[in-house]
């Protein structure tokens, strides 16, 4: 039996001339390998992960208020790690890094360990400073050596630390002495 006679032997069974015409005027596929389809959506997913701008993202703040800085040598991570200081720190860090600069003509600047470290070529690093979350700790390493004594003990006996806190009028003459007589020691090599 045809599917006219069919139609015409059974009221209830409709022709189905859309699905028919659909079936001829859609020609066959062949069904593509998955290997296929995953090589073709990874450029899509690229180009819209490429398409979307990236937002600048701020350096993270550890405790403290320390900012985490990739490692790195010269005046650019520095520059970076006094950016990204909180609050009040950033412009203490600012001017501590222009006095630094000013006691010692062609000092070596690095971000290690989350600190900036002021040094010179081939002598080692003099001193180095640290976010918290209410100073500044500036740590001298041969700070045993220097005179007047930088005011802060620390548990090696060579180290002293001076703190920065929020609103101190700092004297920059002292700061400046220490910082000369430190560069012209022997310094701390890791």
């Amino acid at each position: 039996m045809s599917s006219k006679a069919t139609v015409e032997a059974n009221p209830r069974v409709k022709p189905k001339p859309k699905a028919a015409a659909r079936a001829k005027a859609k020609p066959k596929t062949q069904a593509k390998p998955k290997a296929q389809a995953k090589a073709k959506a990874k450029p899509k997913a690229q180009a819209k992960a490429k398409a979307k701008p990236k937002a600048q993202t701020k350096p993270k703040l550890l405790s403290g208020g320390n900012p985490q800085i990739a490692k790195g040598d010269g005046d650019a991570p520095v520059k970076a790690y006094i950016a990204a200081m909180p609050g009040w720190k950033r412009d203490a860090g600012r001017r501590f890094d222009a006095l630094v600069v000013r006691s010692v003509p062609g000092v070596r600047k690095a971000v290690k360990w989350n600190s900036p470290f002021y040094g010179i070529e081939g002598k080692g690093w003099f001193l180095s400073f640290h976010c918290f979350a209410k100073y500044i700790k500036v740590a001298f390493f041969r700070g045993a050596a220097l005179r007047p004594l930088p005011p802060v003990e620390s548990k090696d006996k060579d180290v002293r630390y001076f703190h920065i806190y929020e609103g101190d009028k700092l004297d920059e003459a002292q700061l400046a002495k220490w910082i000369r007589q430190a560069s012209a020691l022997p310094g701390w090599v890791p």
